[in-house]
């Protein structure tokens, strides 16, 4: 866990989402979707609380909890300086695989949306969902990120010289295999654990989830670059909302899950 905490310290988690938007909008289209109309909702796993600050705004109450203590202090910065503070129950400074300042059933929705590929052990993931189960309310939807093997894999053949240890066939063929990646360059992303897409579904089904839908985070925009992006937007409002409509329809395709840096699984707990 220091390892995550470290790399974390340094990287612009907040950022990353501002200069490339799509996951969040994606994620934010559905997680709206599927929220109650009112209600408590937890974002674990929170990072710097992009994803709270959204819920807040909408009226939620929210609770915020994260494994790094520097991002837990930006997001309670944040929620002061947007006037978000009085819609956060709390912020606290937690491992996913036990928030054991949470009571049973408080929250009537969940997002988890960074602890599992930063858990690179079975019964750290078991762990990490089972809490997940335990702070939902019965009926209530669950928001659960997920990065994939097969995207890992396009990635480390078109840009091997920046993924090592993948960068040649061995140490590929055993990614593959089993889903580990452990930086070689210091200072890089920490490791990680890929998922088969195939596994996530009965994964979470198996920990006492409903599968709702699993979504490609960048959907069938996620090869575009920047540029590529900002030329729909240059088209007018009219325009750019028919993208974003083709954009949020075909996130739930099948054949193009496989493409997206990040799935996001929705669930209801049974």
């Amino acid at each position: 866990m220091n390892k995550i905490i470290q790399y974390y310290n340094q990287f612009d988690e907040w950022g990353r989402l501002e200069r490339a938007p799509l996951e969040f909008f994606v994620n934010w289209h559905f997680i709206r979707r599927f929220l109650p109309e009112s209600g408590h909702v937890l974002d674990n796993g929170a990072g710097p609380g992009k994803y709270a600050m959204e819920l807040a705004r909408s009226g939620y109450n929210v609770t915020l909890a994260d494994l790094t203590p520097r991002l837990v202090q930006q997001a309670c910065d944040k929620a002061e300086e947007l006037g978000l503070a009085d819609r956060f129950k709390g912020f606290h400074i937690a491992d996913a695989r036990r928030l054991t300042m949470l009571p049973n059933t408080e929250f009537d929705a969940s997002l988890m949306m960074g602890p599992l590929y930063h858990l690179q052990q079975q019964e750290e993931r078991d762990q990490a969902v089972k809490e997940l189960h335990r702070v939902t309310r019965s009926g209530g939807y669950v928001f659960v990120s997920f990065m994939t093997r097969i995207r890992h894999l396009l990635t480390a053949l078109a840009h091997p010289q920046s993924w090592k240890p993948t960068d040649n066939m061995g140490e590929i063929l055993t990614f593959m295999e089993t889903g580990i990646f452990n930086h070689s360059d210091e200072g890089r992303f920490t490791g990680v654990y890929y998922h088969l897409i195939d596994d996530i579904n009965p994964f979470m089904e198996g920990h006492g989830f409903e599968t709702v839908k699993l979504i490609g985070s960048s959907s069938v925009a996620g090869a575009l670059t920047q540029e590529q992006f900002e030329y729909w937007q240059s088209l007018g409002e009219s325009e750019y909302t028919k993208c974003m409509e083709l954009v949020y329809d075909y996130a739930d395709n099948v054949h193009l899950l496989g493409s997206s840096t990040h799935l996001l699984y929705i669930g209801r707990r049974k």
